[in-house]
């Protein structure tokens, strides 16, 4: 019991010490871009501290529906990723993005490059 004591206070010290750190995104889809055909677009969201953040997935800048992420998870350093995706079908004019809110500060918009 008191290893487990041990173990569970070194754990909260180090999210504690672990310093505020913004996110790196990268905003692609699983295929190569083509007018008209469906494809899947991805946000991926990595190396931020702490974990309280919002990931919106955005068509011509309204939120796409039925988006899904997958599950908070942490690397090394108390730093988390996460990646939240959506089926879409780009068509001409359309813009897609990913806009990334970390701990409520003001959001960060992501542009796709379709390079089409």
């Amino acid at each position: 019991m008191k290893m487990f004591l041990a173990v569970a206070l070194l754990c909260l010290l180090s999210v504690s010490w672990a310093k505020e750190s913004e996110p790196k995104v990268q905003v692609y889809s699983r295929s190569p871009g083509e007018f008209g055909k469906e494809n899947t677009l991805i946000c991926h969201v990595s190396g931020f501290h702490p974990p309280e953040i919002r990931i919106d997935l955005l068509k011509n800048g309204v939120e796409i529906p039925n988006s899904k992420q997958t599950d908070l998870a942490f690397e090394e350093n108390w730093h988390y990723h996460l990646t939240k995706h959506v089926t879409f079908t780009p068509n001409k004019g359309d813009h897609f993005s990913c806009r990334v809110t970390h701990m409520q500060k003001v959001p960060k918009t992501y542009i796709w490059d379709p390079d089409m």
